[in-house]
């Protein structure tokens, strides 16, 4: 949140993405405000480029941020609209699907990244490397990291043999190396090229 030329404050959120590079499991997104008071005490508490950051410390700051921010979603797009709509299209999705679950509905979205969302019909402002500059954009890396690295290793209790509590989904040899020997599952991005290796298992 911030002002504008009148000084009254507008609601604005941060935008980011997480998975879009992994060979599993959905792309995912956070929608997040803050208020110009929760933005001071998430700088305090550390708050930054969800990379950046353990995972122990980044638990811990998704709880803060989910507990002090004006409101927070999740969206994501599913394997199967991975593989219909491609990547790109499928992340700009998962975006807009948070965006929208938002309430109250943001007057502007700082998007991570360079690609502004497709009839949003919110305005938007695309930010290279906003991770690292914006901290509302910095908090939902955050809350989008923790909650899909959350549903990965819930996922990986019924496919064990993709190490995927240790690579969450994404392309570490052993992971390769299992999809040669095993095949992809339904959770698998087949239009990924070294996804396209063996017929699903399921």
């Amino acid at each position: 949140m911030i002002a504008d030329d009148s000084s009254t404050p507008i609601l604005i959120a941060g935008v980011d993405e997480v998975g879009r590079g992994a060979l599993f499991g959905p792309v995912v997104a956070a929608a997040v405000i803050l208020s110009e008071n929760s933005m001071t005490q998430l700088t305090r508490a550390g708050v930054k480029d969800s990379k950046k950051l353990t995972p122990g410390v980044r638990s811990r700051l998704a709880l803060e941020i989910k507990a002090i921010a004006i409101d927070y979603k999740i969206g994501w797009a599913s394997v199967r609209e991975i593989d219909r709509f491609n990547i790109l299209q499928a992340t700009l999705l998962a975006m807009k699907r948070a965006i929208f679950k938002l309430n109250p509905q943001p007057e502007l979205c700082l998007i991570d990244g360079n690609q502004k969302i497709p009839q949003l019909f919110i305005p938007q402002q695309t930010i290279i490397k906003g991770d690292s500059t914006s901290l509302v954009i910095a908090a939902a890396s955050i809350v989008a990291k923790v909650w899909r690295d959350e549903l990965i290793t819930r996922l990986s209790e019924k496919y064990p043999q993709y190490d995927l509590k240790q690579n969450k989904g994404y392309g570490t040899a052993k992971h390769r190396q299992a999809i040669q020997q095993y095949g992809v599952t339904s959770q698998h991005r087949q239009s990924f090229s070294c996804c396209q290796l063996s017929l699903p298992l399921n």
